[in-house]
């Protein structure tokens, strides 16, 4: 029989500890014949990331020698910055953003020239040519005045020799090469559109690492988003579209006859926010592996050539990134709602899995895991939203008789992003104590057709609040939370909203910023070229629409400011510079609101030290027990916490 003990107050052992002991961030799983690379973020080395080879008897090795790191700043965000070919791997150092060269047994050596200033010059998205003569790969240039960014090819001989490929567009992703290296496919796009929103297609004639003629349109163009083009064996060149309203496959397998594979209202892709996205796979016999999401669930399925529809593939996994052909079936990063992320190879058409590398160690806390219930609410306008709701879980303790568990609303960030499934510790460490967590796939989220992506335009930090604030009131009015005791948190675009909430609502008990946005006006002054012109689509142009920027930005109404918060900022974040995080603490102390800030040394836009993972989790935790009142079980550091003796006044209403 389990005993009853106060919500919030039940002792874990999803500690903060676990959220960092033994993990790593795996991402881009690369075949080279029969043997494998990946990259892992070790939070145990201060968040860098390295390069990981596995042979094909299973025996791993770091591929970089101490004092490399692979990591791209290309558009900030970064992503895919390695690429292999015969044994000899390449990759972006994240110390001075160069390209390099690393054999089997060699030190790296620099492809490209010392930039004239410090990250300067950067790469992404590298891909080698089939003689492994050269590669083609994004750079982004910081130059006084301008940030310009190109396709380039860049020789692997050392010469430090870059041609250009492609310039002229704000903006290039996505560069595929053909089978035989004679073909060049790329994505471009410009201001004020981002990736997801409107995106062109190109392919060219390549020779001898130059296109000597003009590119052709393949596809895209104002109002369609196209992503992720690759050739398969044969050379098709496949991509996905979202023309439909949905993003889904397509091939042109003859000049300019496009096809349409597998249509479905179903996402095949998700927002091209880093560099490297691969929800699909084309096998050497031309069957396509492809994952989509549908109601915040990750699905893989096959496309034999002449079928028209995907066959489930069947996998225990809810998640899939990073999908790429490997030993006949396909290797990606595969996750479910009982299994961390981890390096997967999958056999096709069987779905027997194999794990390769596992992001955490299997912890024998299968108990405690509380796993999503998909949940759609009605919402303002009289349409739907969706989020994914989490349940206490203990396997000894359950909450005091006639009393209901606190709620934490997650927000994502991007705003494009999406909540999924899978395990996440970071959840679970909420849930375990006695908390409900309700993951909302707000407006704007992708997975749900661009309609829904839609929703947001022109009305962010109207709509997301609104979703987020209806869901926690449908939970409470629902008799599954108390609706006294709810808070919201969340990182980037996610901050911004819980800051918005904060300020202009009266539903949360209390929030947590990680590295929020409080001036949308500075960020559209501020911000980095990839987001520049982002908010022209989700508040209106800057700075023509400055009063709708400044109706949105909570740190012009300081008199509305009553709501508790917890603020965090990492002191090198280029996205959301610091002052927003600092301007509205200070709004809270003069207004004599309960506010705690913990900002981080060495830390950009997201946090990559253990040391800095872990206080921030356990700060969140002992920051709602002094607001919502209770005591944590777990021993933590206090928090400063300013105007603390107003908590007892703080008031929501």
């Amino acid at each position: 029989m389990r005993r009853r003990a106060p919500y919030g107050s039940w002792p874990s052992p999803i500690t903060s500890e676990a959220l960092v002991e033994s993990v790593v961030r795996l991402a881009d799983p690369l075949p080279d014949g029969e043997d494998l690379y990946w990259t892992e973020g070790r939070p145990s080395e201060g968040g860098r990331q390295v390069v990981v080879h596995r042979s094909p008897d299973g025996a791993t090795r770091d591929v970089l020698p101490d004092g490399f790191a692979a990591r791209t700043l290309v558009h900030e965000y970064g992503g895919l910055c390695v690429a292999v070919r015969d044994g000899t791997v390449y990759f972006t150092n994240f110390d001075d953003q160069r390209l390099y060269r690393v054999d089997r047994s060699g030190a790296p050596v620099a492809l490209t020239p010392e930039p004239p200033g410090p990250r300067s010059v950067r790469y992404a998205a590298p891909v080698a040519s089939p003689d492994g003569r050269f590669l083609v790969c994004v750079r982004e240039r910081h130059l006084s005045d301008s940030v310009v960014n190109d396709l380039v090819s860049v020789a692997t001989d050392g010469s430090g020799r870059v041609d250009v490929l492609a310039s002229g567009h704000d903006f290039y992703g996505s560069p595929a090469l053909s089978p035989g290296g004679d073909r060049l496919a790329w994505c471009a796009w410009d201001h004020p559109d981002m990736p997801w929103d409107s995106t062109t297609l190109y392919e060219a004639l390549l020779a001898d690492g130059a296109v000597p003629g003009g590119a052709r349109v393949v596809a895209g163009g104002p109002g369609e988003s196209v992503t992720q083009p690759r050739y398969g064996p044969d050379a098709t060149l496949y991509f996905v579209s979202d023309r439909t309203g949905w993003w889904n496959l397509y091939a042109e397998r003859d000049r300019g006859d496009v096809q349409a594979l597998a249509p479905m209202e179903a996402e095949l892709a998700a927002p091209d926010w880093v560099f490297g996205l691969a929800s699909y796979a084309v096998l050497a016999d031309s069957t396509v592996v492809a994952a989509w999401s549908s109601a915040g669930r990750g699905h893989l399925g096959r496309l034999e050539r002449g079928a028209d529809a995907l066959a489930p593939i069947p996998v225990e996994q809810t998640a899939f990134s990073g999908i790429r052909p490997f030993a006949g079936g396909v290797v990606a990063i595969g996750a479910s709602a009982t299994a961390a992320a981890a390096v997967v190879e999958i056999a096709v058409p069987s779905g027997s899995t194999t794990v390769l590398r596992r992001s955490r160690p299997e912890r024998g806390d299968a108990a405690y895991i509380s796993v999503a219930t998909p949940f759609e609410f009605p919402t303002a306008g009289g349409v739907s939203a969706h989020a994914l709701v989490y349940l206490p879980r203990h396997p000894q303790l359950e909450g005091p008789a006639g009393e209901l568990p606190p709620l934490v609303v997650s927000v994502h960030g991007g705003p494009t992003s999406q909540a999924d499934s899978s395990l996440a510790y970071s959840v679970q460490f909420w849930t375990s104590r006695g908390f409900a967590v309700a993951d909302v796939n707000y407006g704007g989220s992708s997975g749900y057709g661009r309609a829904y992506r839609d929703r947001l335009r022109g009305a962010w930090g109207v709509v997301d609040v609104e979703d987020c604030e209806s869901a926690a009131r449908a939970l409470a009015t629902g008799g599954i939370v108390d609706g006294e005791r709810m808070v919201v948190h969340g990182g980037s675009a996610g901050g911004y909203t819980t800051l918005c909430a904060t300020t202009f609502g009266d539903v949360f008990a209390a929030g947590a910023s990680y590295y929020g946005v409080a001036d949308a006006g500075a960020l559209a002054r501020d911000t980095h070229k990839f987001e520049s012109r982002y908010l022209d689509g989700l508040i209106g142009r800057w700075p023509e629409d400055e009063a709708r920027y400044e109706e949105r930005s909570p740190i012009f109404h300081t008199d509305r400011m009553r709501t508790p918060l917890i603020v965090f900022q990492g002191l090198e974040d280029a996205v959301v510079p610091p002052n927003q995080a600092e301007m509205m603490v200070e709004a809270l102390r003069a207004r004599g609101v309960p506010v705690a800030y913990l900002a981080y040394e060495g830390e950009q836009h997201g946090f990559r030290r253990a040391e800095n993972i872990r206080r921030t989790a356990e700060a969140e935790l002992y920051f709602y027990g002094r607001i919502l009142g209770f005591t944590p079980a777990d021993d933590l550091d206090p928090v400063g916490i300013d105007n603390e003796d107003a908590i007892g006044r703080a008031s929501r209403g």
